[in-house]
């Protein structure tokens, strides 16, 4: 399965996570020491690790990875919701908008 390397308060982390639900790929999330000097496991977040070990760092590299899996069944779908949202004009939905547009 997939780790992504991220923390709650990183729009970057929840772009990502926003994405892979709009794909339907099941992933687990690993939080990460708040403090970067910390961190032991990843350097930048959001880090995805594949199932084959394979790491892509911070969210240029994540994001190109992502939209090169398959789309989701339900992508659009989720996509919409997401932009009915009231808190849509957050950071994360910028991001989304310009790193994996539909």
């Amino acid at each position: 399965m997939i780790s992504l390397y991220q923390a709650e308060w990183c729009p970057f982390s929840s772009a990502v996570r926003e994405r892979l639900t709009e794909l339907g790929v099941d992933f687990v999330a690993r939080q990460v020491e708040p403090d970067e000097d910390e961190r032991t496991e990843v350097g930048e977040i959001p880090t995805l690790v594949t199932e084959d070990g394979t790491r892509y760092e911070g969210t240029a590299a994540v994001f190109e990875y992502v939209n090169g899996l398959a789309p989701g069944r339900y992508e659009r779908e989720h996509r919409q919701k997401y932009a009915d949202h009231p808190r849509r004009h957050e950071s994360a939905a910028r991001i989304l908008d310009k790193k994996a547009p539909l």
